[in-house]
């Protein structure tokens, strides 16, 4: 199971993160961009993932991925319970989304070419 402070330990290192709370929820956001936020009861991490890969990934592991609420289907956003990430699988999540809402210069600085 992961936890919020782990997932705010990592975000500390991503350039040009903010956390917010917003309406009792932790936010992590690039500029106005959101691309991680957790549930109010912290069961459920949301996070920026690509459109055309989202039902892939919800159909290998439905147990630990989800759609968003049918209001954010229009963003590239999937959701995951919680308790079944690691914190592995966790960092490789956070990365790939903070990836995908920097500018690919900032990224590259970061993480190397993609």
């Amino acid at each position: 199971m992961i936890t919020v402070d782990q997932v705010r330990e990592l975000t500390r290192t991503l350039p040009r993160t903010s956390e917010h709370l917003i309406r009792d929820r932790v936010k992590f956001r690039v500029g106005s961009i959101v691309y991680v936020a957790f549930s109010q009861d912290e069961t459920m991490m949301g996070f920026a993932f690509p459109k055309e890969e989202r039902a892939a990934l919800i159909e290998s592991e439905p147990e630990k991925f989800v759609l968003p609420r049918e209001s954010d289907l229009r963003f590239n956003w999937v959701e995951a319970r919680t308790a079944a990430l690691d914190e592995p699988e966790m960092r490789e999540l956070v990365m790939e989304a903070w990836r995908m809402v920097v500018p690919k210069k900032v990224a590259a600085a970061r993480l190397g070419p993609s």
